[in-house]
């Protein structure tokens, strides 16, 4: 819902970083892996509950994901102008950059349940509903997109998917994770709201794409 308003207004800043780094050895790959790397340590740190370590490495780990398709733009700009380039394929890139996005979407719901369970006795079923709330909203714009590709039907927005943008997105994704981390007394009220936001998101991306698709 938010995503389209938040990308234009973090261009301009993650542009002027993309060209602070944009050297040989940093490619768009190694930022993916190093935003995987980055959510996972978050992940850890609120299973100790560390929560604003794990605030932070969170925060860091989604500003590396915005970077790794900035980066990539802009060397596929300089490309077409015959510029030299580096940092391989667009496709393995997003193929890359959405299954590290799935990894850390999933191990941090799980290191806020662990930490909030074990420091306030928070109950897990509301992060369980939240993680199947993932995995049906994963896989209907993952199925979408893909069927979108092999029938032309492809929803072009800069993306490496053919996306539907519904009520739940990446940017309301961080905003709900980073308000855990700060609250995470009451993390779980939060999950169960989300689980619910998810999973509407999920049932308007089912209903949106098959009558695209038909």
């Amino acid at each position: 819902m938010l995503d389209s308003r938040a990308r234009r207004l973090l261009a301009a800043p993650l542009g002027r970083i993309a060209a602070a780094i944009d050297r040989p050895w940093v490619t768009p790959d190694r930022l993916t892996v190093a935003g995987l790397a980055v959510g996972l340590a978050s992940a850890l740190a609120a299973a100790g509950a560390w929560w604003w370590l794990a605030l932070v490495l969170w925060l860091l780990s989604r500003i590396l994901d915005g970077l790794d398709g900035t980066l990539a733009r802009r060397r596929r700009a300089r490309e077409s102008t015959g510029g030299r380039t580096s940092g391989g394929s667009s496709e393995a890139g997003g193929f890359l950059d959405i299954v590290c996005d799935f990894v850390v979407y999933g191990c941090t719901v799980f290191g806020v349940a662990v930490g909030a369970s074990t420091e306030f006795g928070s109950p897990w079923w509301p992060f369980a509903l939240v993680l199947v709330a993932y995995y049906v909203n994963g896989a209907a714009f993952l199925a979408f997109s893909s069927i979108a590709e092999r029938t032309g039907r492809r929803i072009d927005d800069g993306r490496s998917l053919s996306f539907l943008g519904k009520l739940a997105e990446g940017t309301e994704t961080i905003i709900v994770h980073s308000v855990w981390l700060i609250l995470p007394m009451i993390a779980w009220h939060i999950a169960a709201v989300w689980a619910v936001f998810v999973a509407a998101s999920a049932a308007q991306r089912i209903v949106v794409g098959y009558r695209a698709l038909r």
